[in-house]
């Protein structure tokens, strides 16, 4: 386990906050490091805005993210965490998406469970199915080389809509 990988673990299994600036290229990471904080996060919306100058739509391709992925991590001294949007499709597309995230050098990353591009003339973000979503999950977990890497699944639901007990009965792997 690398070390930014073994510092975003500690960090992730505290009991008290942590500040997170999001970070969108190598100047801004290396600077976030340089300011005091503990970690960064590459977030999709901010990406998107550097990459296309548009809002975040889904257009931003992995090879681009991954690619500045690999530049920020170069460029600093803290751990850095993804926001891998929805893995960039179904089990396989998140698979390759840990792969090539992994290999950028990221500490962490994050998958989340709704239907991306969204459907035209869908204002509200669609959910996956759970079985999708897990098989995804499940998929990514067994993706990466280093069980160092942090896999955060990230949910739309709320609280009100989740139905009681509703993952009881998935298998999980050790993360």
């Amino acid at each position: 386990m690398n070390s930014a990988r073994k510092k975003l673990k500690e960090i992730l299994g505290r009991e008290s906050l942590t500040i997170c600036p999001l970070v969108y290229d190598s100047l801004s990471a290396h600077s976030a490091g340089s300011a005091g904080f503990e970690i960064g996060l590459i977030a999709g919306s901010v990406e998107s805005m550097m990459v296309l100058g548009a809002p975040d739509i889904a257009l931003v391709t992995l090879t681009e993210l991954a690619q500045i992925a690999a530049q920020a991590c170069g460029a600093s001294a803290i751990p850095l965490l993804v926001d891998a949007d929805h893995g960039y499709g179904n089990a396989l597309n998140g698979a390759c998406t840990v792969k090539e995230l992994e290999n950028a050098g990221v500490a962490g990353l994050t998958i989340e469970d709704y239907v991306l591009p969204r459907p035209f003339g869908v204002s509200k973000a669609t959910l996956t199915f759970i079985e999708e979503w897990m098989g995804k999950l499940l998929s990514a977990l067994d993706a990466r080389s280093d069980p160092g890497l942090a896999i955060i699944a990230r949910t739309n639901v709320t609280a009100s809509s989740m139905r009681p007990n509703a993952l009881r009965g998935y298998p999980s792997r050790d993360s």
